[in-house]
């Protein structure tokens, strides 16, 4: 099982409901903001938490983007600030959650799951990387919470910068549903990824069946099982998203939603698929395995067959009797090589017939 990546931060027992419990590892928050209009478009760092009360009251979309969940007093601002529900913040800073959707009053909480393939030079054994990232939907704007720096959400940003598509003439729910879409999306990549691997390790399987192939196989397994653990309950949520009665995400968007949900059906089935393959790839390392150890156990019974009768010969001629005829006939010696010798030929033969040896 991937390290780490279902170890979850538990309150602990008696904490009150909405107990933030940050991990020691999570960054300092940074707060970015972008603030658009179909006419205009603002990006910046936010240092001053104070200034977003003002910034909202303005006739635009805003988009709050938090990275890293390390200051305790940073994470209870934005929760006064936009009126966060105690057991919603919970859920944000207290990782992983299960992918979900979550009615807080005028507030809808989004959870899924954001994977990415790591980078070749990163000294780890699991090539996917995967982060919890929530999705708050209010009204005029959506706030973003990620665990760590960095994601792949580039796209949407750029297409809010470039005003291309429909994406800023559109609601804070077009917003969320653009944002929600890219990570499903980029199940894609990490799933192709994870496939090829596979693929190249079907010849490596049979060719070479070492035990480092079989710790491959077995850490591709469990990425797979984590994907897919990711997945399905993503697809709920989703799901609940298009069929729910949320006054928050207007009949426009839901109809956007039904394809993201197609997506998320997809790269389930992907993700099963390739489980099932990595599933195969280990029973024929076993088999390979077990052929191999198949064929050394037949040397070694041939090998033994042959000396069986060699065995019995030289037990009988060896024995310390002293009258034995053939011990004073002058050719015996020469003779005896030349029977054992014909008997390892017969059963070498024989063997060969049977197609025990030197066939297939």
């Amino acid at each position: 099982m991937s390290p780490g990546i279902f170890k979850k931060q538990y309150t602990r027992v008696g904490a009150r409901p909405g107990t933030l419990v940050i991990s020691k590892q999570s960054p300092r928050p940074v707060v970015r903001g972008i603030f658009y209009n179909p006419q205009s478009v603002d990006d910046h760092l936010i240092e001053d938490l104070d200034q977003l009360p003002e910034i909202l009251k303005a006739e635009t979309v805003g988009w709050i983007d938090v990275q890293g969940f390390g200051d305790r007093s940073v994470m209870n601002k934005i929760g006064s600030i936009f009126s966060l529900h105690p057991l919603l913040l919970e859920d944000v800073v207290n990782v992983p959650q299960r992918p979900k959707t979550e009615l807080y009053d005028d507030q809808l909480l989004i959870v899924v799951r954001m994977v990415r393939l790591k980078d070749p030079e990163e000294q780890s054994r699991y090539r996917v990387d995967m982060e919890q990232v929530s999705i708050v939907l209010a009204k005029n704007y959506v706030i973003t919470f990620q665990e760590r720096y960095g994601d792949i959400l580039d796209p949407v940003r750029k297409r809010i910068k470039s005003g291309k598509g429909i994406i800023r003439k559109r609601g804070a729910d077009y917003l969320a549903y653009a944002i929600a879409d890219t990570i499903v999306d980029g199940y894609y990549p990490v799933l192709e990824g994870v496939g090829n691997d596979l693929e190249a390790m079907e010849d490596e399987v049979i060719r070479n069946p070492s035990p480092e192939v079989l710790a491959e196989l077995n850490t591709l397994k469990n990425q797979l099982i984590n994907l897919r653990r990711a997945v399905w309950p993503q697809r709920e949520a989703v799901n609940s998203l298009v069929r729910g009665d949320y006054s928050l995400i207007g009949e426009d968007v839901r109809l956007y939603l039904r394809d993201t949900h197609d997506h998320c059906i997809q790269t389930s089935e992907v993700a099963e698929m390739y489980r099932e393959m990595a599933t195969g790839l280990m029973n024929t390392y076993l088999s390979s395995v077990a052929n191999r150890t198949n064929d050394v156990m037949k040397v070694l019974t041939i090998m033994a067959s042959l000396f069986i009768p060699l065995t019995f010969m030289a037990g009988i001629y060896g024995m310390n009797f002293e009258h034995m005829p053939e011990l004073h006939y002058q050719y015996s010696y020469p003779l005896l090589w030349l029977v054992m010798s014909l008997t390892c030929v017969g059963m070498l033969i024989f063997f060969w017939r049977k197609g025990w040896i030197g066939r297939g």
